[in-house]
């Protein structure tokens, strides 16, 4: 089943051209990483497929519903229910808990509070985290913020995750975590994940390597 389709992404920013008619497929349960040169457009790419950022041509697809017909609420209700996000410094709201970072996207789709919240603890259980859910990201390691981070990624049940230099700010061990637990949650779990990486361990270890060259993408 494929996951995630663009076709004909191009997107420029004033007379720079950044993609060039960027085709790509995504399959379910698949670890893509996206790698390239820095400035190569990976970020922006991502952004796109992830519904952050429209492009000048071309569609994009997530479970067969274009993106790039949907606008406004429509399109932040989809984006909230079917898309999650891991970033580099995992954006985790200094002032709530672990546990309150991750029952975030669930609220915002308008669960109520246990259910979110029974759910929350689930998956920060799964994912060895038990013992932090009343922590505060200041009281966390950088491993544990990141793997907060990914449980509220998931939270929603989302189709894609899609993670932006999800190892940068990871030590060496962290990040053998972090890759070992995105292999476990697409085995355990068929999550898909699209990753922009300039990790080449995390690339090496993902089920396909797309390289992002002059605007263009090639599958290795």
């Amino acid at each position: 089943m494929v996951m995630v389709e663009a076709k004909g992404i191009c997107k420029s920013f004033g007379n720079i051209e950044v993609l060039k008619g960027v085709d790509i497929s995504i399959r379910k349960g698949e670890v893509v990483s996206v790698i390239g040169p820095s400035g190569a457009g990976k970020t922006t790419l991502l952004q796109i497929l992830g519904s952050l950022d429209t492009p000048d041509a071309g569609t994009v697809s997530v479970c067969g519903t274009d993106l790039t017909a949907l606008k406004g609420r429509a399109l932040a209700d989809f984006r909230n229910r079917h898309i999650g996000f891991v970033f580099q410094f995992h954006q985790l709201l200094p002032e709530f808990t672990a546990l309150e970072n991750v029952m975030m996207p669930a609220l915002i789709k308008g669960d109520k509070w246990g259910a979110a919240s029974q759910r929350a603890a689930g998956l920060l259980d799964f994912l060895g985290l038990a013992g932090r859910m009343r922590h505060k990201p200041a009281q966390l390691s950088g491993g544990e913020k990141q793997r907060v981070a990914v449980a509220r990624a998931l939270m929603n049940r989302p189709d894609v995750i899609f993670a932006d230099e999800p190892s940068g700010s990871l030590d060496t061990r962290q990040k053998e975590e972090l890759h070992s637990l995105f292999l476990k949650l697409r085995d355990d779990m068929g999550q898909t994940f699209v990753i922009v990486t300039h990790d080449m361990a995390l690339a090496s270890v993902s089920d396909r390597i797309i390289n992002l060259c002059d605007g263009k993408v090639s599958d290795n």
